[in-house]
C-alpha cells in the first residue's frame, strides 16, 4: 500500500498514530512489502511511534550542532547528565593531594588482595605515607579518652573507676555544651570557655605574651582554618589575582587548596643543602618574579616542617616576619607538630611570641594567623578533627566576615572541640591523672625522636639515598638517585620517575610511601616521604626493606 493511498502526504488527513501504524506494519491491508518506499520507512521511525517530542527533540538538537544521543541496547535513549567531567567546576579538577593519591589507592587494592588470599612477595601493607599516629600503633593518651568518653556518656559520671580531675574536666565541658550534651551545635567560633583556654595556654606557651579569646576561633583541625583564611584572601582577575608564596618541598594541602580557590601558588624553595632551611634571598627571588604575573598576599610557613622535618631558629623567624613586614604580605604561621622537636640545639619558637618580641613597630602591624591542631604531637588524635586558629591584626570588619563564613558551616565537631580543650589544659600538678599523662606523653615524645634519629641513621647508611636530619615533626624526606634508565622507563609510562620508584616498591615489598613530586621538589632531584610514626620493630622492617629494595633498583637499572 503506498503513503498516498493511507492519505499520508495529503495534509487534510489526520489519522490518529495508532492507525497509521495499522496501516503501515501490515494491518487489515496485508503485511508490508520488504525494501518499500524509504519515505514509509523513515515514518515508522521507532523515535516517530515511541514519542513525537522526543524525534523533535533529537532533530533539535542536530540542527543545533549538538551530540546526538546515543540509545541503549533496549532502544531508550538514557538522559543526559547534568553533572559531568565537562561541565564540572574546572578548578576541582586541578586539585591533587598526593598523601592519598593513586599509590594509596593501589595499597588498599593490595591489602583487599592478600586479605582474598592472593600471592604477594611480603605478608602485609605498611603504610608510611600518611601521619595517621593512631594507624600507625600509637596508643591515646588516657586521661583525653577517659574525658571524651565521661562527656560522650554522662552516665559514667557515676562509675568510681574514673578519677576525679577527669569527672570535674568532663563536667565543665558539658555546662559549657547545649542541654548539657555534646551532641549540640556550639557557637560557630567555638565554645566560649574552650577559646578562654586556648588563649590562657597561648599566654603560657609564649611565656605571658596576651592573647585575647575574641582573636581564637576554634577549627575541624588545622586545614580548615587554613581553608579558611585562604578563602578571605583570594580575589582580583589575571595580573591582579591573589598570589600564596608556598615553600616547596609543601604540604599538599596548600597547593590543592590553591588550586580549587583557583589562586596563583609562589613557589619558594627550601635550602635542602642546609637541612632544608629557608633562605630570604630566596623569598625575594620568588616575590619578584611572581609580581609579574600576580599580586602576592600571603606568606605561608609550616614550621616545624611537613615533609621536610626542619625546625626554623628565632633569628630566622624575625628574618621572615621583617620580610613580610616589609613587602605588605599576610603571614599565616602552621604550627601543628610544636610539640615535634627532636634534634638537640632545635627548639620552637611561635610566630607570635617572636613578633611581640620584635616590638610594636611589628607586633601591632603584621597581620598573623597561626593554626594548631589536635592530630599531631603527642595526641595524633586525627579523627576527632579538632583545632584552632588564632588572629593577630585583623581589619574589624574583616573580622566579621571571617565569623560570617564559619557561621555557614554551623561549628567544628564538638567532640573535637572538647580535645582541643584537653590538649590546652590538660592535667596538673597534684591532680589524680597528672603522673600517668606526664609519663604517657614523654614516651610518646621520647619514641618519636629514637625513630627520627634511627630513620635518618639507616638510610644514611645506603648508597644513593641522602637524608638531613629529622629534627622535628613525623617524616623523613631523603634525595634518593634514579638511574636514567629507570628515568627513561618512568617516562615512557607517563609517570614521575619518583612515582615509578615508589610504586614498584609498593608492588614489590608492601611499602607505601609518597614520591617527592606529590610535594614540590627542584627540578631533577627525586625524593620519597615517610612517616617515622611505625612502632621501632616495624619502622625497623621498614627501613630495612627500604634499603634492600633501593640497592635492587639501582642494580637492576643500571
Amino acid at each position: 500500500m503506498s503513503a498516498a493511498r493511507i492519505g499520508l502526504m495529503s495534509p487534510r488527513t489526520v489519522w490518529p498514530l495508532s492507525r497509521v501504524r495499522k496501516e503501515l506494519l501490515g494491518g487489515t491491508h496485508g503485511a508490508q512489502r520488504p525494501g518499500g518506499d524509504p519515505r514509509v520507512r523513515a515514518l515508522t521511525s521507532p523515535l516517530l511511534f515511541s514519542s513525537p517530542g522526543r524525534a523533535l527533540s533529537s532533530l533539535s538538537a542536530t540542527r543545533r550542532g549538538l551530540p546526538k544521543e546515543k540509545m541503549s541496547e533496549n532502544g531508550v535513549v538514557p538522559r543526559a547528565k547534568v553533572l559531568t567531567i565537562d561541565t564540572m567546576n574546572p578548578t576541582v579538577k586541578n586539585v591533587e593531594y598526593a598523601v592519598r593519591g593513586p599509590i594509596v589507592a593501589r595499597a588498599v587494592e593490595l591489602e583487599r588482595e592478600l586479605s582474598e588470599g592472593m600471592k604477594k612477595p611480603f605478608a602485609e601493607v605498611i603504610k608510611a605515607n600518611i601521619g595517621d599516629a593512631h594507624a600507625m600503633g600509637q596508643q591515646p593518651i588516657t586521661f583525653f579518652r577517659q574525658v571524651l568518653a565521661l562527656c560522650s556518656y554522662p552516665e559514667l559520671l557515676n562509675d568510681s573507676t574514673f578519677p576525679e580531675d577527669a569527672k570535674s574536666r568532663a563536667y565543665r565541658i558539658l555546662q559549657s555544651c547545649g542541654g548539657n550534651s555534646m551532641g549540640s551545635y556550639s557557637a560557630s567560633q567555638g565554645i566560649d570557655s574552650v577559646r578562654q583556654d586556648v588563649a590562657h595556654y597561648i599566654e603560657r606557651r609564649d611565656g605571658g605574651v596576651p592573647c585575647d579569646p575574641d582573636n581564637i576561633y576554634l577549627t575541624t583541625g588545622a586545614s580548615d582554618g587554613i581553608m579558611t583564611m585562604l578563602k578571605l584572601l583570594v580575589c582580583g582577575e589575571g595580573a591582579t589575582r591573589t598570589g600564596v608564596m608556598i615553600s616547596i618541598p609543601q604540604y599538599p594541602l596548600y597547593s590543592a587548596a590553591l588550586a580549587e580557590l583557583g589562586a596563583v601558588q609562589i613557589n619558594y624553595y627550601l635550602n635542602e643543602e642546609k637541612c632544608w632551611s629557608l633562605d630570604i634571598s630566596e623569598l625575594q627571588r620568588a616575590l619578584d618574579e611572581a609580581r609579574h604575573y600576580c599580586s602576592p598576599r600571603a606568606l605561608c610557613i609550616i614550621n616545624p616542617g611537613n615533609p621536610t622535618g626542619q625546625v626554623q631558629s628565632r633569628q630566622c623567624i624575625e628574618d621572615v616576619i621583617r620580610f613580610a613586614a616589609k613587602e605588605r604580605l599576610f603571614l599565616m604561621a602552621d604550627e601543628v607538630y610544636q610539640d615535634n622537636v627532636y634534634a638537640e640545639g632545635c627548639q620552637f619558637h611561635s610566630f607570635k611570641k617572636v613578633l611581640f618580641e620584635m616590638g610594636p613597630e611589628y607586633s601591632n602591624t603584621v597581620e598573623l594567623a597561626s593554626f594548631h591542631s589536635t592530630s599531631k604531637c603527642y595526641m595524633g588524635e586525627c579523627g576527632f578533627r579538632g583545632g584552632y586558629m588564632e588572629v593577630m591584626n585583623m581589619d574589624d570588619e574583616v573580622k566579621a566576615q571571617l565569623t560570617k563564613l564559619l557561621s555557614v558551616r554551623l561549628c567544628p565537631p564538638v567532640p573535637g572541640q572538647a580535645l582541643m580543650d584537653l590538649v590546652v589544659n590538660p592535667p596538673q600538678p597534684g591532680e589524680p591523672s597528672y603522673d600517668n599523662f606526664i609519663k604517657e606523653r614523654t614516651a610518646t615524645l621520647s619514641a618519636l625522636a629514637e625513630k627520627a634519629k634511627l630513620t635518618e641513621q639507616v638510610l644514611n647508611t645506603v648508597q644513593g639515598i641522602s637524608c638531613n636530619p629529622v629534627q622535628g615533626a613525623m617524616y623523613s624526606f631523603p634525595h634518593i638517585t634514579i638511574p636514567e634508565k629507570a628515568i627513561k622507563e618512568a617516562m615512557e609510562q607517563g609517570q614521575q620517575p619518583d612515582m615509578f620508584y615508589c610504586m614498584k616498591m609498593l608492588e614489590e615489598t608492601g611499602i607505601c610511601l609518597v614520591p617527592g613530586s606529590g610535594f614540590g621538589q627542584k627540578e631533577g632531584t627525586y625524593h620519597f616521604r615517610m612517616t617515622i610514626l611505625p612502632p621501632i620493630d616495624k619502622l625497623q622492617i621498614l627501613l630495612i626493606k627500604v634499603k634492600e629494595f633501593h640497592q635492587k633498583f639501582t642494580q637492576q637499572y643500571s
